[in-house]
């Protein structure tokens, strides 16, 4: 499998270097192995900080408030790549630098663990996860969210 993220850094708290690219990349190869997924994939993760993921979030969820990764799938039946051409495009993650600082601190440890998990949470919703849908689906989704941190050594 090829694996093509294309990053874009529209916040100035964190320094985004190479290590930390080098981590998301990590994060979503391994979750996509994990899943069973094979084709050849591209997607975006776009860096920000809590004002603009704030925006976000008031704008595609109806929440006023920042929030740590937001999830943008291409997809709403995963079902559909099966005809789709590779590299198929799995769709969009954004994470807020600021908050993922924050919360990696507040759960000691460090913001790049944190980004890794926010990664590995955020690819899991472009693969069709979610969380919200129900009890059983959230133990569902934190339980491969956990043995895919560990996978990747977090």
């Amino acid at each position: 499998m090829k694996l093509t993220v294309y990053f874009k850094n529209e916040q100035e708290i964190v320094d985004v270097r190479v290590s930390m690219k080098s981590i998301v990349r990590k994060a979503i190869f391994n979750t996509l192995i994990y899943e069973g997924f094979d084709k050849d994939a591209e997607l975006s993760v776009t860096f920000t900080d809590n004002e603009q993921i704030k925006e976000l979030n008031k704008e595609y969820r109806n929440k006023n408030s920042a929030t740590d990764v937001l999830s943008f799938p291409m997809y709403d039946d995963f079902s559909a790549i099966d005809g789709c051409p590779e590299p198929v495009p799995l769709g969009d993650i954004v994470i807020s630098l600021e908050r993922a600082m924050l919360q990696g601190h507040h759960l000691c440890h460090s913001t790049y663990h944190e980004v890794a998990f926010l990664t590995v949470h955020s690819t899991l919703h472009l693969l069709g996860y979610d969380h919200e849908t129900s009890k059983e689906d959230e133990k569902d989704m934190f339980r491969r969210q956990k043995e895919i941190m560990e996978i990747i050594g977090f």
